[in-house]
């Protein structure tokens, strides 16, 4: 067994032999983003922490590694105290396991995996999984520019120190790729597997400035096509997986939280990816949309909400991603908003203003009718953010000041002024003052 001596950018010096000391007999490898990262002199780091992150493959039990590792961890931490294990998480019935360290007063995660190889019995459901080699971990990933391999430990005829290109292992020609800046799918199928790889790739794509090589660019289109295709033999189109649309989800989320989200739907766009989603998000013009997600961002509205507020049917979408249960009922809240309006559209005209099926033209009638039940405030946050049905000022002018007027008397205060107890009374009276406030309001 050799254990290749190199340094880790970014990473405490001791990490690296603490890993190949834990490893033991086990082929150890450092694969993924990191090596990756590495490649492209970037330190590989968790898009949501900000912490370094690190994907470790192991040949053989992934949880018996992982013991080790906190055997090792133990003694350096009873020699030096500046080692140990802060969490351990294990995950599936192939026992990877999720690790939090603090090495050298610096925080780094791992994701301790063993080598396993992955079959699509049904297109974009998840995979049936088997142990398996470190060549065929590689297989299963998305791009060759993810599929290389950095051989912490290996078996070797040689022993000694190994430079770290030496223990480079690229079976699918990743490293080209990064020198020809372009992401390349693995195989013929790996769209029509997993359609996620696409929002993948469009993050990878804003981030590194890569472009879609000009097969996958044509892998993609022809594979869309179909969409939505038969997902199991005998199955009629569009009966997709539900994993696949927690994926979507939880992919779409990192490319607008945490990537240069413009360029990356940008790209998805131009690949024909929006279509995943909705045939009217692929169809929509990037500026309008572009325009939606920033402003829903100065609003407090999540980009993903916005994004979806574009589609022929949010809420239908919004069921496929499993969208988390707040974000579906702002979606439901604003389409009643818009419904509201486009009633009152539709009444005829010279109704008397105090009636509740009247268009609002004063700051206070805008503030009952925005205010009334069943509405909220991000509601009208997201109507702000799309811009394209109801009048902007009033909205505007009701978000930035017409919703924080108070009636100018307390409660207490009125209860001593007036002789009101607390009750209907009190709430009416109070209303009636904060009424008589936002009639002094310009429209």
């Amino acid at each position: 067994m050799v254990a290749h001596s190199f340094e880790l950018p970014g990473v405490p010096a001791e990490l690296p032999a603490l890993l190949q000391a834990a490893a033991g007999a086990q082929p150890l490898a450092l694969v993924g983003g990191a090596v990756r990262d590495l490649l492209l002199h970037r330190v590989h780091n968790d898009p949501w922490r900000g912490l370094v992150d690190l994907d470790l493959v192991v040949e053989g039990s992934a949880q018996l590694f992982v013991e080790r590792l906190q055997v090792e961890l133990q003694a350096r931490e009873a020699a030096s105290g500046e080692a140990h294990l802060v969490a351990a998480q294990e995950h599936g019935a192939y026992g990877t396991v999720e690790l939090e360290l603090r090495l050298a007063g610096q925080t780094v995660l791992l994701d301790v995996a063993t080598a396993r190889r992955e079959t699509y019995l049904q297109l974009g459901e998840n995979p049936a999984v088997a142990f398996g080699s470190l060549v065929d971990d590689l297989a299963r990933r998305d791009f060759t520019i993810n599929a290389m391999a950095l051989l912490l430990s290996s078996i070797s005829p040689e022993p000694g120190p190994v430079d770290s290109s030496e223990a480079l292992l690229d079976p699918h020609s990743g490293q080209l790729d990064l020198e020809q800046r372009q992401l390349r799918l693995l195989h013929q199928g790996s769209v029509a597997d997993d359609p996620t790889r696409l929002v993948r790739g469009a993050r990878y794509a804003a981030r590194l400035g890569f472009e879609l090589a000009a097969a996958s660019v044509e892998q993609a289109r022809c594979t869309l096509v179909a969409w939505p295709w038969s997902w199991r033999h005998g199955d009629p189109p569009g009966l997709a997986p539900a994993a696949l649309g927690t994926r979507l989800r939880m992919e779409l989320e990192l490319l607008l939280e945490r990537e240069p989200w413009p360029q990356a739907l940008a790209a998805l766009q131009h690949w024909g990816g929006l279509k995943l989603l909705d045939a009217a998000l692929q169809a929509e013009a990037a500026p309008v949309r572009d325009r939606r997600l920033r402003w829903a961002a100065r609003l407090g509205i999540g980009r993903l909400t916005a994004l979806l507020a574009g589609a022929s049917d949010p809420l239908a979408l919004a069921e496929r991603l499993q969208l988390p249960h707040r974000q579906h009922k702002l979606l439901v809240q604003w389409l009643a908003l818009r419904r509201r309006w486009l009633q009152l559209l539709e009444q005829p005209p010279g109704l008397p203003h105090d009636r509740v099926d009247a268009a609002p033209t004063t700051a206070a009638q805008w503030s009952l009718w925005l205010e009334a039940a069943g509405s909220s405030s991000e509601a009208v946050a997201l109507e702000l953010a799309c811009g394209d049905l109801l009048p902007r000022r009033p909205l505007l002018r009701w978000w930035l000041r017409w919703r924080h007027l108070k009636a100018p008397l307390s409660a207490a205060q009125l209860i001593d002024a007036e002789g009101l107890r607390p009750g209907p009374v009190l709430g009416e009276r109070l209303r009636q003052l904060r009424v008589q406030c936002l009639e002094r309001e310009r429209c």
